[in-house]
């Protein structure tokens, strides 16, 4: 009895510090259009990124004629380089990059915007002893940032403004361009 009461009284305190910390899951984007084309490669990132737009309520259109944004993923690269050297010169750590070229265009601009990239990098150390477990370890670290680089270009989707909508917001302040 004492010991289901005193897990109840922790289980309370942890959910009470949870609250007070601002703790809260994440939700639903808030963007600016409700449908989207999208062009250009197929990249590895393309289907989580038709998933997190498809859980934010965005159409995916096959077409461009009735998109209100346009989003072409022009490339990726992934990217080894040498961190640190031992004694001996062998390798100790490697620093790990992820990149992904994209660029947009609201259904109203005449121009494409300038290509845009996000990078996500990583730092592992490397034995050549557990080789197996080290590819697994970069595998994974890869696939971390895929998902990071992801959510990023979620929340840049998510701050994107057409040039008509800028025009017109300036116009109303009276800002001459």
């Amino acid at each position: 009895m004492f010991k289901q009461l005193q897990m109840t009284v922790m289980a309370l305190l942890l959910s009470g510090l949870l609250v007070a910390c601002g703790f809260q899951l994440r939700g639903i984007t808030a963007v600016s259009f409700s449908s989207i084309n999208l062009q250009g490669k197929t990249l590895t990132i393309s289907k989580a990124l038709r998933s997190n737009l498809e859980a934010n309520n965005i159409k995916i259109l096959a077409t461009a004629d009735n998109a209100e944004l346009l989003l072409e993923l022009t490339g990726e690269e992934n990217e080894k380089r040498i961190l640190s050297l031992s004694g001996g010169g062998v390798v100790r750590e490697y620093e790990l990059f992820y990149r992904v070229r994209y660029r947009l265009r609201g259904a109203d601009d005449e121009l494409w915007s300038a290509e845009q990239t996000l990078e996500a990098r990583r730092d592992f150390s490397y034995n050549d002893a557990a080789l197996l477990a080290k590819q697994n370890e970069e595998a994974q670290l890869y696939e971390n940032m895929r998902s990071d680089v992801t959510n990023n270009l979620m929340r840049r989707l998510s701050r994107y403004k057409s040039a008509k909508s800028n025009k017109d917001n300036n116009d109303a302040v009276g800002v001459k361009p």
